[in-house]
């Protein structure tokens, strides 16, 4: 800590930093809250017996950090996947996700009270389970995503129509929109850089917004997603120990950090 200090003392007369707060302080109240979500039963065996082929092959790449980096991701990635559906790792696999199940009936009781919301994924698979399901549930949307050709149309769509929720994949839709017809945002998984994360609430919680905004992120229990966000904090509350409050290092993940993400 008293490094940190140090370094913070002399790095800040070089750097000037505004938070949103300082620049718009007439934003609305924004709530930010963590959905814990237990897999169901032949998920969680299914997700419990692929860790151990994971943390296996990971650990034995491990002595090679940076020849071995791709593999490493290729597993930790596999693993994140599989948190949400296992149909996303296996297509064979049974379909089902708890995860969905949620969002489904968060999404019932907004839309019955009048709110739209946001609902964004890394994983364009995934995002195309969430379609399937809604589709059959007779709930309203617009899709973007990095293949989208007609954007702007899209966006329009969503902001001039009714459609009561927008997916949006993590990295479509992490700048350059403004959403603020919606009041709820859903993350359905979490990144390794929070502040894309921050990026993508911001489509609906910007100067614009006339009602508070709420942010839900939902987390598969006992998963690798519990760890990538004790991860996310971690290198949040370096960056802020050495810079300040609100952004994020985006480090690479170090051997112990991988480690850790492997951990019990």
């Amino acid at each position: 800590m008293e490094v940190s200090a140090r370094l913070r003392r002399r790095i800040r007369p070089l750097i000037l930093r505004r938070t949103k707060s300082a620049v718009a302080a007439e934003l609305p109240e924004k709530q930010e809250q963590i959905v814990p979500v237990e897999l169901l039963p032949g998920h969680r065996r299914t997700y419990d017996r692929r860790l151990a082929r994971e943390r296996q092959v990971v650990l034995g790449l491990l002595g090679d950090l940076q020849r071995n980096r791709f593999s490493i991701l290729r597993s930790l990635t596999i693993l994140r996947q599989l948190s949400l559906a296992p149909s996303l790792v296996d297509e064979e696999a049974a379909a089902g996700s708890a995860k969905i199940d949620a969002l489904v009936e968060m999404l019932n009781e907004i839309v019955a009270e009048g709110h739209r919301a946001l609902v964004f994924s890394q994983f364009t698979s995934f995002l195309s389970l969430v379609k399937q399901r809604l589709d059959r549930e007779a709930i309203g949307f617009e899709y973007l995503d990095g293949r989208t050709r007609d954007r702007a149309a899209r966006v329009a769509a969503f902001r001039e129509g009714d459609a009561p929720a927008f997916l949006i994949s993590l990295k479509a839709g992490g700048f350059g929109l403004t959403l603020t017809e919606a009041d709820y945002v859903f993350i359905l998984d979490p990144w390794w850089n929070p502040a894309a994360e921050n990026q993508a609430i911001d489509r609906a919680h910007r100067i614009g917004q006339d009602k508070p905004v709420n942010v839900y992120r939902l987390v598969s229990t006992d998963t690798i997603e519990e760890k990538v966000l004790a991860l996310q904090e971690r290198k949040r509350n370096l960056f802020d120990a050495v810079v300040g409050e609100g952004s994020d290092s985006g480090s690479h993940l170090s051997a112990d950090d991988i480690v850790g993400l492997l951990g019990p």
